[in-house]
């Protein structure tokens, strides 16, 4: 069959490269299923947690002028960011982890663009019509009906992109207030700019760049190839088993896993591929399936190849249904490109075409490379164990700060104004401003003591009980006193803090004294 091509990526040198609009077509099938799946339940949780509440209180607000963070009856406060710096290295490994394990499955299925882009194609197709109607649509001039669809479309997108900032800023300001105030308008500002801001963000992201954030804008896209090996789980085409592709009548011929041809080497496989991307079929042409990354370098030149027809061909039938399902418009049959986010469309659209024509499904598969070269497949390798103990790790450290975190928090700030003076009766005295923050949503009573008493050193006066109610912050003035002689130099000391749940607090700090 000749000798075959070498497959180089074609790059003009430009930062961007202007796509034809991308027309995706609906499917339906296991893994659709479970994107809509995942649609539903990560839009439920974004437009619905706000709206509940837990004591009368929003269960997840972030009320940042009171520097208090409400989530689901815990309460945390500035110096609990460690639990949202461990958060987010959380995040980061989790990205990290089910990546090397089964590819861009956050892309596909979790990541907000292709949540919020999923429901507005859907409005899309609901006012406009399917694939072919919509492609037809945008190709006819204006007219009543044009008019009428395209406004019906904006309208939705619009609607569901305030709605969107709405409860974006009802995280916020308390969402019950916010609505409230709606009507009269009595929105601050930021309120107000935030809220069109977050409007703007979606229906132009999920409306018109679509495929452009995920191609151009998205450095995952760019970096996440790094966690990919030869082991990850990822869409590919089985071209040893569906090259040469071409068309046939239903039922005149076997499928390659079922007749003496058998699976082609790696060598030919990737030379038809790149011959049939040189020489696209009318089918191919018809649909738009130039996709979006080609596999050989024009300079190269194509050896000469016959059509190939009859016992030949491989399992494809050429029909470009993988391609028009694509949401970012490839071709997953040129291998894998950094356009895939994973959704699986593709598998869906060729598992019903490979039914339709009596074919095994799996000729587009989730899969790795190495099962699809006929080698073994280790999944569970070393770089995830490590992804999978470290997120285990965090996870519990998160877990276990949370429930054994303090209900109070105790900062004690010395006066630096002076580095001690002395009293009428001789004494050494230091300032100090003992603050207090009540962390918990029910009211403490506290007792300040010093612990240990060291060099003779205590309370010029004792404060008594000091009444914290819920969520205060006060500040409490004291004066650590200590006889001359008793204490020179710098003397550690520490503050004690406690409550009559057994709660004790202690904050080092110094007591200086002449030499």
């Amino acid at each position: 069959m000749g000798k075959p091509l070498p497959l180089k990526r074609v790059d003009d040198g430009t930062m961007y490269v202007s796509e034809a609009k991308v027309y995706p077509r609906e499917v339906s099938g296991r893994l659709q299923r479970l994107r809509h799946f995942a649609v539903f339940v990560l839009l439920g949780l974004y437009y619905g947690i706000a709206w509940i509440s837990i004591d009368g209180q929003q269960a997840v607000l972030w009320d940042l002028p009171a520097r208090k963070f409400h989530v689901f009856g815990l309460v945390f406060w500035p110096q609990d960011f460690i639990f949202l710096a461990l958060l987010l290295v959380m995040a980061g490994l989790s990205l990290f982890f089910f990546t090397a394990l089964a590819g861009r499955l956050w892309c596909g299925y979790a990541c907000p663009q292709t949540v919020w882009t999923e429901v507005f194609i859907w409005m899309e197709r609901w006012t406009e019509g399917d694939r072919p109607k919509r492609m037809k649509l945008d190709a006819a001039p204006w007219s009543r009906e044009k008019l009428l669809r395209k406004g019906a479309k904006h309208l939705l997108w619009a609607v569901f992109a305030l709605w969107t900032g709405f409860t974006f800023v009802g995280y916020f300001t308390p969402i019950r207030e916010l609505g409230a105030r709606l009507v009269p308008f009595e929105w601050g500002g930021y309120e107000t700019f935030w809220t069109l801001f977050y409007a703007v963000a979606t229906w132009g992201n999920a409306g018109f760049l679509r495929e452009q954030v995920c191609k151009y804008m998205c450095p995952y896209a760019r970096f996440q190839s790094a966690m990919f090996d030869r082991n990850t789980l990822i869409i590919a085409y089985d071209e040893r088993r569906g090259e040469p592709r071409g068309p046939r009548r239903k039922g005149s011929l076997a499928s390659v896993l079922e007749r003496a041809r058998g699976l082609l080497s790696k060598q030919d496989a990737d030379g038809w591929v790149a011959w049939f991307a040189r020489h696209q079929s009318a089918a191919s042409l018809a649909s738009g399936a130039r996709g979006t990354t080609s596999v050989v370098d024009a300079a190269i030149p194509v050896d000469a190849r016959e059509k190939p027809t009859g016992d030949a061909l491989g399992d494809c039938i050429d029909c470009t249904l993988c391609v028009q399902v694509c949401p970012t418009g490839i071709d997953i049959r040129n291998g894998l490109q950094y356009e895939c986010i994973a959704c699986g469309a593709c598998i869906d659209a060729c598992d019903e075409v490979m039914a339709k024509i009596g074919y095994p499904k799996g000729l587009v598969r989730y899969t790795s490379q190495n099962a699809v070269d006929g080698k073994a497949t280790r999944v569970l390798r070393g770089r995830v164990w490590v992804y999978g103990a470290l997120l285990v790790a965090i996870g519990t450290c998160i877990a276990v700060g949370i429930a054994t975190r303090s209900p109070l928090i105790v900062d004690v700030l010395r006066d630096r104004n002076a580095l001690y003076r002395t009293t009428v009766d001789g004494s050494v005295e230091n300032g100090y401003t003992v603050r207090l923050i009540n962390k918990s949503e029910a009211p403490r009573a506290v007792r300040i003591a010093v612990a240990d008493a060291p060099a003779g050193i205590a309370l010029a006066h004792d404060p008594g009980i000091v009444a914290l109610a819920p969520g205060e912050v006060r500040s409490v003035a004291l004066a650590l006193r200590a006889p001359m002689g008793t204490a020179r130099g710098r003397v550690d000391v520490r503050f004690a803090v406690s409550d009559a749940d057994g709660t004790r607090l202690e904050e080092e700090t110094r007591f200086f004294a002449p030499p």
